[in-house]
């Protein structure tokens, strides 16, 4: 069944509930359709326009865009960046996308295409040494923010308000302290994310506690909250977050060690990211990236390296479906979502009424 038809099915039943499905109430089987994409590189950046338009980044400075639904995919990687790692990409059609490369120093850049990939155009290389820029979203085609670990204590952010053609480094006096420690994971290019026109939230990592900021002006002031989900490690924290409005929220994450456990690895909140409160039934590993389910008030999915799950509770409770490795998910309005990894693995999500 075509993934758009299904999920149409799908809301048309989900919309009308007014909470979240009950137990007993039967859920719809999940599953992820790989599609061939000819390159292995590892895709952390992901970001779907439609059912047709894709694009992903990755490893070796790849960039591929499909315009077909995922049945062929172009290679459209700017000339000389195969060293760089390209963690985030967002695109706003079929021709215009932006990419972010993370690094250290002159290793974080931003390029733009405004022609489908043919040609690129570096608009962003960070001069600052201390600066490593993890993430990268936009409010809307002309207004975004990338955000970078502390500099001299505190997250640094650029923000854009011409589609990432120019960028400028924000002030950073609106911005709470960094703790000791205190960093964002470049792990799926959703450390940083937006709802509506001028909300945006972090998600950090790696100090004595997981934290989320958040912004009610694009990024000029924020304020900061903790959350259940361990820290007190570089390599635990809060890796993604997604919010549904600006309200409703959704924090995974865990630690992103091979074979460690990963308890209390995602968080809910329902008043902007304020506070947090630990899932009762959290996913069973480390998760990497979460998306909400387009559509579905209460649904979301959540992926990493061990394995995919589903939550109809709006983040309360989950459940696994699929055990591939995945390390971003994203959907669109028009009822398509996907997921990408490693080895050059991106998915389209397929949906069975039961």
């Amino acid at each position: 069944m075509k993934v758009r038809i299904a999920l149409s099915a799908l809301s048309a039943a989900a919309c009308v509930l007014a909470a979240p499905l009950p137990a007993h109430a039967a859920t719809p089987a999940l599953g992820w359709e790989l599609k061939e994409t000819g390159v292995t590189a590892r895709f952390r950046g992901l970001s779907p326009v439609s059912g047709d338009v894709v694009w992903a980044s990755g490893t070796g400075g790849t960039v591929l865009r499909t315009v077909d639904g995922g049945r062929t995919w172009q290679n459209v990687s700017p000339p000389g960046a195969e060293a760089l790692q390209f963690r985030d990409v967002e695109a706003f059609d079929a021709r215009r996308a932006v990419v972010l490369s993370i690094g250290e120093g002159s290793d974080s850049r931003v390029y733009r295409t405004d022609d489908g990939g043919r040609t690129w155009t570096e608009t962003f290389r960070n001069d600052e040494p201390k600066a490593f820029y993890d993430c990268m979203a936009f409010f809307d085609r002309r207004h975004g923010l990338a955000m970078s670990d502390p500099v001299d204590g505190r997250f640094r952010l650029l923000s854009t308000e011409d589609g990432g053609r120019t960028w400028q480094v924000l002030p950073s006096d609106g911005m709470p302290d960094a703790l000791p420690g205190e960093a964002g994971f470049a792990a799926s290019g959703q450390c940083l994310v937006t709802s509506g026109g001028r909300d945006a939230w972090l998600a950090t990592g790696g100090a004595e506690r997981s934290r989320v900021f958040h912004s009610s002006d694009r990024g000029r002031t924020w304020t900061v909250s903790d959350t259940p989900v361990p820290a007190g490690d570089p390599a635990r924290g809060v890796f993604a977050l997604a919010f549904r409005d600006p309200h409703r929220g959704i924090a995974v994450g865990g630690d992103y060690r091979p074979g460690q456990p990963s308890p209390q690895a995602a968080a809910v909140s329902r008043d902007g990211g304020a506070t947090w409160q630990q899932s009762a039934t959290p996913p069973p590993a480390y998760r990497s990236g979460v998306a909400w389910l387009p559509n579905l008030p209460f649904a979301a999915i959540a992926v990493g390296p061990t394995g995919s799950d589903v939550t109809y509770s709006g983040g309360t409770s989950w459940q696994t479906f699929d055990g591939g490795s995945f390390d971003t998910v994203a959907c669109t309005p028009d009822l398509s979502c996907w997921a990408s990894g490693e080895q050059g693995r991106i998915a389209h999500l397929t949906v069975r009424r039961p």
